[in-house]
């Protein structure tokens, strides 16, 4: 039985960097105690079985003191005046995951001769949020009045991102780290990132995050993207950042245009037309609240206790079952990007190996009916 010497500085730093997960690999490694204190090593097979664990590289516990960990682009997640805390493995892993699709999508895009999307980097945080705002409804046609005729908000949600999606953008909304479900994202750490590129823009949105306040994430990822900005954001209305300010600013604007929004408010009671407001706009009323505050027609202490209301109300429900797996992963991958991906594996221009990786499917059968669904296999 082969033993591994293995610095303990690395195996602690390894437990440490899996969170609340860490405590349960004491139970998991019985001597676990002992390879910390260097009184005994594992063997490989042991060491391979804690690195998948806690979803670190083998190769890692092998350094000679733990890696500087950063994330990949900025972040931008910080909250008056302090720094964001370190990524954690689930952040970081599906940033790397996003890269990847977004390398492989901008390789097809060029194979396809597709034009670069103009739009992108078009603005500067300069730019008013107003009018940047009324640039990237009409490049989207996301328009109040087509949302009028909606039957819900999230209808609108639905119809937001196919428009996106429309206009070249890569739209990814998932509460969990590729398809492995055990592996649940926190909204604390983050509620989005953007990878900005000319030809591939991808957004990503945390699907663990109330739905509700997912629309407004994503149009804040939006105006990532229209500055030319990749980012990692909490999109929490304390985060001081210069640029997370004014891309708030663009959001709501987006969403609720602040003269359409009084022209409709009219001389009611902000809290009573509450209702009447989300479902003209067709937005959630954590976006309405929010733009109460902006118009001056509710108090900051006002906002605050209405949103915390909304927020324990919309997270005491039940959360629902997972519902499709072929329909929940048209929405995890991008309906583009996966319609792409399935198209150029079936043409023979990318090994099936590496679309049933990107796609987070193990068999063919998976594949071919996730082709069906999505309406790339007759």
């Amino acid at each position: 039985m082969i033993r591994v010497q293995v610095n303990p500085v690395l195996l602690s730093w390894a437990i440490k960097r899996a969170g609340d997960r860490g405590t349960q690999f004491y139970d998991r490694f019985p001597h676990l105690d002992d390879w910390e204190r260097g009184d005994a090593q594992p063997t490989l097979k042991q060491l391979e079985s804690f690195a998948r664990a806690a979803y670190v590289p083998v190769g890692y516990l092998f350094l000679p003191e733990p890696p500087d960990e950063k994330l990949p682009i900025p972040d931008l997640r910080t909250v008056l005046g302090r720094g964001a805390r370190h990524p954690s493995p689930d952040l970081l892993d599906v940033v790397y995951l996003c890269q990847r699709r977004q390398a492989w999508y901008q390789d097809y895009a060029e194979s396809l001769g597709e034009e670069p999307k103009t739009f992108v980097g078009s603005v500067t945080i300069k730019d008013s949020p107003e009018r940047t705002a009324g640039l990237m409804r009409q490049q989207l046609g996301f328009s109040v009045a087509e949302r009028r005729g909606h039957s819900s908000w999230k209808e609108s949600l639905r119809r937001f991102i196919e428009q996106i999606e429309e206009a070249g953008i890569l739209i990814m909304v998932s509460g969990v780290v590729g398809s492995n479900n055990t592996r649940v994202l926190d909204p604390e750490e983050f509620r989005g990132f953007a990878l900005a590129d000319t030809l591939a823009p991808l957004v990503f949105v945390n699907g663990a995050d109330a739905k509700a306040a997912q629309m407004f994430t994503l149009a804040h990822e939006l105006a990532h993207i229209w500055l030319g900005q990749s980012a990692v954001s909490d999109v929490t209305m304390s985060n001081d950042q210069r640029t997370e300010v004014w891309c708030n600013r663009v959001a709501a604007e987006m969403l609720v245009p602040l003269a359409e929004l009084r022209t409709e408010l009219g001389k009611d009671d902000p809290m009573d037309a509450l209702g009447r407001l989300t479902r003209a706009f067709k937005v959630s009323s954590l976006v309405m609240l929010r733009r109460l505050l902006d118009a001056k027609a509710i108090t900051r202490a006002e906002f605050d206790a209405a949103y915390a209301a909304e927020m324990y109300r919309i997270s005491s429900r039940a959360r629902s079952g997972g519902g499709d797996f072929y329909l929940t992963q048209g929405v995890r991958l991008s309906r583009r990007f996966a319609r792409a991906i399935i198209t150029s594996a079936l043409e023979g221009q990318t090994l099936f190996r590496d679309a049933f990786q990107m796609l987070g499917v193990s068999k063919e059968q998976t594949f071919r009916e996730l082709g069906r669904k999505l309406r790339v296999i007759p």
